[in-house]
């Protein structure tokens, strides 16, 4: 039995050029799936990664200019979502009552009218109270920071669109194989 312990190794953090790159396409339109590539597109950017998103399909509303300030969340199919009760005001009786920390949504209700909506305004909520912008002014800092914005030749032609359905900072609209040759060597993140 030895007691000797391995040297950590720990990650270099410093100010070193780099020449990584991190392609990150885009796929969905709603607003849960909207921030996962906004926030590690802009991470990355920070620690000097060069930084492509490619928006196909259903993420295309967060470059479209008619749609991206309309980007919702639903709960419906998601079982992990929990309602934050601690800060519902419970008004007579019910505020002495206990409720568990973390409640999760039943799902016969999610379909509910009205649930998407409110859903969306607590999400939005949440995320102003940590100060993260919402997806187009995220998308600002990103093309601020040196980010590059692409969009689907395939997913444009599906859908009928061109350059001017999208936001003025889209760089392109590129097939698949142009970026997978542009991109070459990235690190590649499907959302």
């Amino acid at each position: 039995m030895t007691t000797e312990t391995a040297p950590l190794i720990v990650p270099s953090f410093d100010d070193e050029e780099t020449d990584r790159k991190l392609a990150i396409i885009c796929s969905k339109g709603t607003l849960d799936m909207a921030y996962p590539g906004l926030i590690l597109g802009n991470a990355a950017l920070g620690e000097g990664v060069e930084t492509h998103l490619f928006f196909t399909f259903w993420g295309f509303d967060m470059i479209m200019t008619s749609r991206a300030r309309d980007l919702t969340f639903s709960p419906v199919a998601n079982t992990a979502m929990h309602l934050p009760l601690k800060e519902v005001p419970r008004p007579g009786p019910l505020s002495r009552m206990r409720l568990p920390d973390e409640v999760r949504m039943p799902q016969a209700l999610a379909p509910a009218p009205g649930v998407s909506a409110m859903a969306t305004r607590m999400m939005k909520k949440q995320l102003a109270a940590l100060d993260v912008p919402e997806v187009p002014e995220f998308l600002d800092q990103i093309v601020a920071a040196g980010g590059h914005l692409w969009a689907c030749r395939l997913s444009a032609d599906m859908y009928d669109l061109d350059a001017s359905d999208f936001r003025d900072d889209v760089e392109g609209i590129i097939s698949a194989a142009d970026f997978i040759e542009m991109t070459a060597g990235a690190q590649l993140l499907f959302i």
